[in-house]
């Protein structure tokens, strides 16, 4: 098992959408919530996604495919 820390951007129109959740539902992978902001304009999240390296890469496509940019992100997280 592997941990892999990325940041979400989400549009307006995905917001909305339980994309964490379906993540987590769908895949094989577990999602903890580092920090994130959501306004009027825009979403972002800090995730931990731990799990096979192959199912953790399904999972990022997937989160692709439905327009939520995916960053990676190296070193501690640090909210705030």
């Amino acid at each position: 098992m592997v941990k892999r820390r990325v940041r979400f951007f989400f549009s307006t129109d995905l917001v909305s959408e339980p994309v964490v959740y379906l993540l987590g539902k769908e895949f094989d992978v577990v999602t903890n919530i580092r920090g994130g902001e959501v306004t009027h304009d825009s979403g972002w999240l800090y995730l931990e996604l731990s799990g096979e390296d192959a199912e953790i890469d399904r999972a990022i496509q997937w989160t692709i495919e439905r327009g939520v940019r995916v960053d990676p992100i190296e070193g501690d997280i640090i909210a705030g």
